[in-house]
């Protein structure tokens, strides 16, 4: 599997042609709020199919937020999107079943072994379980494949949740903070999830604050306050997309 290396930090390349037709992801004044406290205020954002985005920003700075309500898990207070033109409200069904997203929590089930939770997960999107014992073995997994998952290290888990991810293909793949807690070795893993997923065409958003991670986007934007602002730290990251909140 091919992967970035661990140092690698961000290389700004030629991002795919973003017209309309072309879009994986449109945001249009997206805010969210959770009681009285806004989490994402007034995101415009628009990702071209293809494309590897980088989301930079601090920790609690809205990213999680951000690559929450494109994954459909958080619905937005106020504004409208889409992910490859289908409305984020009206058609959540369909915007799961091509989108794969992989955060803190991996979405496991504690009492099922690493092999049955993604035998479980084909079974469930109609996809051919044939290669599970492939997929395990190339996120080094194959000798704690039939260990529950109760006892999984945070590692250990985030490798079933990228073998998940191997398996789906999913067109949209997003990654909130995935290289948190994990060794050098596990983080390869993940940089060659990212790899694999662009080069067959598929579209990644890549939350992280991690500054070591990131070499193969097209290009980044700055998450903080809940807004998408210019880096106040690196101006070759300054690069908000087209129409982003002020």
């Amino acid at each position: 599997m091919a992967s970035t290396t661990p140092n690698a930090l961000l290389t700004v390349r030629n991002a795919p042609s973003a017209g309309s037709s072309a879009l994986a992801v449109r945001l249009s004044g997206i805010t969210r709020i959770f009681g009285v406290t806004p989490a994402l205020v007034r995101a415009d954002l628009e990702v071209a199919r293809g494309e590897v985005l980088l989301v930079r920003g601090p920790n609690g700075a809205g990213k999680s937020t951000l690559l929450r309500v494109i994954a459909t898990v958080l619905s937005p207070t106020y504004g409208s999107g889409s992910v490859f033109g289908l409305d984020l409200v009206r058609d959540r069904a369909e915007i799961r079943s091509r989108m794969e997203l992989i955060g803190h929590r991996t979405r496991l089930y504690e009492d099922l072994t690493g092999r049955e939770n993604l035998r479980f997960w084909c079974r469930l999107y109609g996809i051919d379980g044939a290669p599970v014992d492939e997929v395990l073995e190339r996120v080094e997994l194959g000798n704690d494949a039939d260990a529950r998952v109760a006892g999984y290290s945070q590692g250990m888990r985030q490798r079933v949740a990228v073998a998940r991810a191997l398996l789906r293909e999913a067109e949209l793949l997003l990654l909130d903070e995935p290289y948190a807690g994990l060794d050098d070795a596990a983080k390869a893993i993940v940089d060659g999830l990212i790899t694999e997923t662009n080069a067959r065409g598929g579209t990644v958003i890549l939350a992280t604050h991690d500054r070591t991670r990131g070499g193969g986007a097209h290009r980044a934007i700055y998450v903080d306050g809940g807004r998408i602002v210019p880096d106040p730290t690196d101006p070759n990251l300054a690069r908000p997309s087209s129409g982003g909140a002020q």
